[in-house]
């Protein structure tokens, strides 16, 4: 198949739905960052952990979601970069 060249709106356009995927997929992130949350704060009270392996746990689980959010920005910009090429 023969595609013609992207024009500049479309590439504009295209640039701006990779940022909207980027946003979703933090966001997604953040929600399961959310819930793993809930649970440790629930498993917490139900089995009476010691604060330190809760507070352990937390911060295992925000440099995973720091990790991923920077992966993923990384990809968006390098997308856009390549989106934005003529």
């Amino acid at each position: 198949l023969i595609f013609p060249p992207l024009t500049a709106d479309r590439r504009k356009e295209l640039s701006k739905e990779v940022k909207a995927m980027g946003e979703t997929a933090k966001v997604a992130i953040r929600n399961v960052r959310r819930d793993l949350g809930d649970d440790i704060k629930k498993a917490e009270k139900a089995e009476n952990l010691p604060e330190d392996a809760v507070r352990d746990a937390q911060d295992a689980i925000q440099k995973l979601t720091d990790k991923y959010i920077k992966i993923i920005d990384e990809t968006v910009t390098e997308k856009e970069k390549e989106v934005m090429t003529v």
